[in-house]
Order: structure tokens, then sequence, then C-alpha cells
């Protein structure tokens, strides 16, 4: 492949719903483009993209693909993307380093919920954007009238580029709105295409179409919408000019009718994409910072300018090998150029540079700002990482992933397999950054969390499929607390053994009381006359830290409690640190259970985000969670839900809320504070974690 400069760069990511056909659109534009010679299918898991076993046995998309192709001495790049709400990680990073975004949307379907997630993503990243309505050729196709919901429901800013002569299982041209031709495709796999002036059939709704394009190009420059006023219209010159320009600024998107199961629309998507979607160098600059001292600092898609480049995803396959995948930002970069980690404070040499189609790589030379590629994974160097010239310590701006929505604890089914899986799940952690491990020590468990109920069960046959590790997945022990709401005057414990030579003595008289909630521990040593000697007080006061630790009702660590000793006896030869420490710890455990003990749990702050029509089922299910609603908000077409739920009720919501508002709910939760148990459910409790003491002294 030749060396690409920006102006000839286009970086496009293929987004959307689950099912609407990115990953078929992804492999007809590889044949159209003549990258590949045979079209693969989902059904046969012989596609370009999908080549990991999950995504060939499941039929879905799990990770970004990168691919790209060559049309009109222009390269594209394009990323497909999965449709699913677990891999939005996938979806974030690849919005980061394109310059515009493709929704993929099915025409007798509409706009989906994947549709409208992701475009909210487009928006944040305040991207271009451009919309394929696929599937023309379902007998149930409804083109117009899917543009329209699109327009609706995403933006105004939509206009018809290409719409279909006819639509169904005949569907075999488009109309294309630029040239104002009609385009026709022969069979699938056959390439042919031909150009006719637009029949009289479908003239009017042409020209109508056509003046709306025109009027919407006119509105992204003040002279060419004076000319449009004056004229009414815009010569083909200066349409083409200001095509451009429209779709960089957003105020232009165009949609385009397509079939890619029958490659129809294709060439008129190719050819748009190559003339009219934004270069690399189109784009505002980015802005970073300096590594020494924080200040920002813009980096243009210049190929003169230093090298800086942002790994956007890590790929590690059986038969592909670990890759690190990137875009270079400035600069240009060739094998065995010596880069630096801003991140890490590392030098890494640069390997062999490829270009990626799925699991296909070929080597190139060089490549040059704007660019995207693959090196063989760098020592030293992560997804996220931004790598650069050395005088240049700049770091880029870093991808924002959401927080995990569903946690489980791994439970593995052979012991001593504890360090494999924590090596495994950080490798998965590479490759899903939304994927989160890590060991709770205060529940001694290994807790993975992420998006979804796939994506955890997805990271468990991983660590089968790759590591030989077998685990399940269950629910998480809930870090309660326990405290207490009375006083304890007197809790008093001797400790004594006799055994023959010296013996054990430690004697207590502690006084317990609740601190305010937050206050934490306190200790007050209250001995007059030294009846406890003091060089025994440290040992007293580790007792306790040690009993409050492990717990007395639930094994949950004990908060906001001031104990007090004050008074005690010690004998002259058998009282030791390890009498006092016991005689603390038991005096402790008796006073706790006289002075009202009562057990705290934790309260998370959770926001719903729903369509208003599921409003009634998420207030009624909240309220079957024990949760308290704290407020509601209109952010138009959703309402926002506020409430303080239990974490314990919260296992498992995420699936929930999915399932009452058919996918199209989104929640965040963080937590509050701790507050008390009712008491029917504190019993319960306290039942369950004796079954389950009795079960590991078994």
């Amino acid at each position: 492949m030749k060396e690409y400069q920006a102006e000839a760069i286009r970086n496009i990511a293929l987004i959307g719903h689950g099912g609407s056909g990115k990953t078929t659109v992804s492999e007809i534009l590889l044949f159209t483009a003549g990258e590949i010679n045979r079209i693969g299918r989902i059904e046969e898991g012989n596609t370009t993209s999908d080549f990991n076993q999950n995504e060939i046995d499941r039929q879905i998309s799990i990770a970004t693909s990168p691919l790209h192709v060559e049309w009109n001495n222009t390269k594209i790049n394009f990323l497909d993307t999965p449709g699913f709400p677990d891999f939005v990680g996938q979806v974030i990073s690849s919005l980061h380093v394109v310059d515009l975004a493709v929704s993929v949307i099915k025409s007798a379907e509409g706009v989906e919920v994947g549709t409208e997630l992701t475009w909210d993503l487009i928006k944040k990243n305040k991207l271009p954007a451009a919309v394929i309505i696929n599937k023309i050729d379902n007998e149930h196709s409804k083109f117009f009238e899917t543009f329209q919901q699109a327009k609706n429901k995403l933006s105004s800013d939509l206009i018809v580029v290409s719409f279909p002569a006819k639509e169904g299982p005949n569907f075999t041209s488009v109309v294309d709105l630029v040239k104002m031709k009609m385009i026709t495709y022969g069979e699938a796999g056959s390439k042919k295409v031909t150009e006719e002036e637009i029949p009289a059939d479908l003239k009017a709704k042409a020209d109508k179409l056509r003046e709306e394009l025109i009027e919407k190009v006119a509105e992204s420059d003040e002279s060419l919408m004076n000319k449009f006023f004056e004229e009414g219209t815009l010569s083909d010159e200066e349409l083409v000019k200001g095509l451009k320009a429209s779709v960089l600024q957003g105020g232009l998107i165009p949609a385009f009718a397509v079939s890619a199961t029958k490659a129809v629309g294709m060439n008129t998507f190719l050819d748009f994409a190559s003339k009219y979607f934004p270069a690399p160098s189109d784009r505002p600059a980015v802005e970073g910072k300096m590594k020494e001292n924080g200040n920002p600092v813009k980096i243009a898609c210049d190929v003169k300018g230093e090298t800086s480049l942002l790994i956007f995803k890590s790929l590690s396959e059986k038969h592909v090998g670990e890759l690190s995948i990137f875009k270079v930002y400035s600069g240009s970069l060739a094998a065995g150029l010596d880069l630096q980690n801003t991140h890490r404070d590392k030098i890494e040499r640069l390997g062999q540079i490829f270009v990626l189609n799925g699991r296909n790589r070929t080597e190139i030379g060089k490549l040059n700002a704007g660019d995207i590629g693959a090196v063989v994974k760098l020592k030293d160097s992560h997804t996220g990482d931004t790598l650069c010239s050395k005088n240049f310590t700049i770091l880029l701006p870093e991808m924002q992933y959401p927080e995990p929505v569903i946690r489980f604890a791994v439970k593995p089914k052979a012991k001593g397999d504890e360090d494999k899986i924590s090596a495994a799940l950080h490798t998965a952690h590479e490759e899903e950054p939304t994927l989160r491990s890590k060991f709770d020590g205060e529940i001694s468990q290994s807790i993975v969390s992420g998006q979804g109920e796939l994506q955890l069960n997805l990271a468990v046959k991983l660590l089968k499929d790759r590591y030989g590790v077998e685990v399940e997945l269950v629910e998480p022990r809930i870090p309660y607390r326990e405290t207490i709401r009375g006083r304890c005057e007197d809790a008093e414990f001797k400790h004594k053994k006799q055994s023959g030579g010296r013996g054990q003595y430690g004697h207590v008289h502690l006084k317990l009381e609740p601190t305010v909630r937050g206050a934490g521990y306190e200790f007050v040593d209250a001995i007059v006359g030294g009846v406890v000697p003091g060089r025994f007080i440290p040992a007293v006061e580790k007792g306790l830290k040690e009993i409050m630790t492990k717990g007395i009702l639930t094994g949950s660590k004990v908060i906001d409690v001031k104990v007090t000793l004050f008074d005690g006896t010690y004998h002259d030869v058998d009282s030791d640190e390890v009498s006092f420490k016991l005689a603390a710890s038991q005096a402790f455990k008796k006073g706790f259970m006289e002075a009202k003990p009562v057990i705290l749990e934790p309260i998370y702050d959770v926001t719903v985000k729903i369509p208003e029509e599921y409003m009634g089922d998420v207030m009624g299910d909240f309220s079957s969670h024990r949760g308290k609603i704290q407020g509601m908000d209109s952010e138009s077409p959703f309402q926002i839900i506020k409430a303080k739920v239990p974490l314990a009720e919260l296992h498992k919501y995420s699936t929930q809320l999915r399932s009452l508002t058919q996918g199209r709910g989104q929640f965040s939760m963080a937590f509050s504070h701790y507050e008390e148990v009712p008491k029917d459910v504190e019993a319960k409790i306290i039942d369950e974690y004796q079954k389950s003491k009795e079960h590991e002294e078994e």
C-alpha cells in the first residue's frame, strides 16, 4: 500500500444498533473497493471484521475491527464497532479517533435503541455524521418513513443524498442527488454498475430532494446563501464546493440508501465519502497538555510536526498475536523509531508498522499524521497511552469510559488459580477498557465489573479458552458495617489460663458508646493507679481493633464506637500482651451485644434516564428494591429519576432495567452513605452469615 498524506485520508466509525448491518456494510465496502475478492457472510462465520471465535459463534460483533480501502486516490479507514450496549467502550474509543461517524439504520425497523444511544455519543464527541439506511431490499422497507423518523429523533440536519428507485426484493438502483443520475447495480459480487438518466416517474421527487440538498448546502456559507436567495439554486460547482464544508461543520448529515447484502448503493457512498467527508487535516487541532506542567497545547494534524500517536485499542488473538492499534495525530513514523511513552516515562522502539483489515495485516513502511495503523504489542505501552517524540512530551486527550453498572465476584473452580486469574483479567481490561477487576480485601473476593452480563460472561469464557482457568461468577458479598445505638457501661472479661508453668491472665472493664455517624473509632485510656499497667494498653487497643475489623454480627467492620478502658487487674507473672488482647476482644464482643447493635448497609445514589412511557414501571420497581425516590427531572425526550437504593438491591439491576425499558434505559450509580438495615432484613443477613460460617467450618 502506498503512503497517504492527511488530505487524502478519511477516518470513519460505523456505529448503530446491534444487527443493523454494520459488519455486512464493512464486508461489501471491502469487496467493492477490491480489498477482498469474496464476500463473507455472518451466518457462515467468514466475514473480515468478525474473526474472533466468540463473534463467529454468537454472530455479533464484540470488538471494534479496523479496516481500510482505497477509493478515488483516497485511503478510507473505517472502524466496524459492536452494536450491543455491553461493548459501548469499543464505540467510545473508536469515536475518539475518527473524523466522522456513520450510523447504520435498518430501513424496516427504523431508529432503534442502539441508534439513539450511539447517536448521543456522536453529539458528545462533536463529530460530523452520516446515516446509512440499510436493508432496502427487505420486503417491509420504508426508506422515507425511516429517514423522517431519524430526522425527528436524531437531527433535523439529515438530508437525503441517495434514495431507492424501488424498495423491496427488487431493489437494484439508487438515485444519486449529487450526480443527478440513477445508479443501477448488477448482482451482488458482479461489481457491475451503470449510470443513466433519472426516469420520468422519479424526476419530480429527485428535483424536490435536490433542492432541499442545495438549500442545506447554502446554509453553510454566506456567499452561497446569498446566491441561493437571489437565484433559487446553486451551480454544480457551487454545490460541490459547499458540500464538504457543510458536512465538516455538521450542518448537513447525508443519508444514503443501501442494501449491503445485495451490494447496492456502495459506490455512491464511497464516492461521496472520498470527496466530501472531512480529512483529519480539516478537523480542528486536538487540545492536549504538556507533560511537564499540564499547560494546554494544540496538536495540529501536520506531517511536518513532531510525532505523536495515541493507542486506542489493544488486540490479542491466537492467529494475530498481540497488537497495539493507534492513530497518528502529528508527524510521521516508521519501523525502528524511538518514541517516549509520556504516561509511563518509558522509551519504546517501534517494530514493523501494519495496516489492518480484520485479522489480515499488511506491512507498511511509513504512516503519516491522520492515519491509523498497528504495531506489534509494545512492552510498556497500553490502551490510552500517548507516544511522542522525545523532545515533544505531550499527553493527548484521554478516552472517557462509563463507570461499571454490573459487578460479580469471581470464584475459581480450582485452588491456586488466583494469580492466573488476576493476570488474565488485566489482559482482558487492555482489550476491553470498560471491563474492570480488583481484589476487594474487605469482602475477600476478586470483583469483576463492566457494562453488562454478556460482557462478563465472555470474560469468563476468555479465561477458560485462552488461559485454561475456569471460574464462575457469583453475587458479591455486601460490605456491611456494624455499630451500636445504645451504651454498655461495664463490659467485663477476665482471660485466665493455667496449665502448669506460667499461665495467662488479663482482665479488663470497658465502656462502649456510639459516636456521631462518620466519626469513626475512638479509644480512651481511663485507667487510674496502674490497675492495668501502661505496657499492656497497646495490647488492649490491638485486641479491640482486631475484633472490630472482624465484626460480631456478620463478620463486617465495626464503626463509630467509642471504647473506654476504665478498670481491670493484672498478675505479676502470668499477665502478658496476648492475655490482654484476648480479654479486650472478648469484653468488646460482650459489650457490643448489650449496646443495641445494628447493621449498616451501603446506600447508592442511582440516576436513571428513561423514556417517559416507562416512568411508572421503573418507579414501581424502585419501591420493590427498597429504593427511595429523591427527585425527577426532564431532559427531553427522556425523564431522569434520582433515587437512593441499597447496594444489596442493585445486583443485576442493569439487566433488569434493560428488560423494563426494552433496552432504552440508562443508569449510573455512586456510593452515598451507610444506613441502618430494616430489622426484617437484618435478621435475614445474620442468618445467612451464620449459615455461611457453618458451611466454611464443614
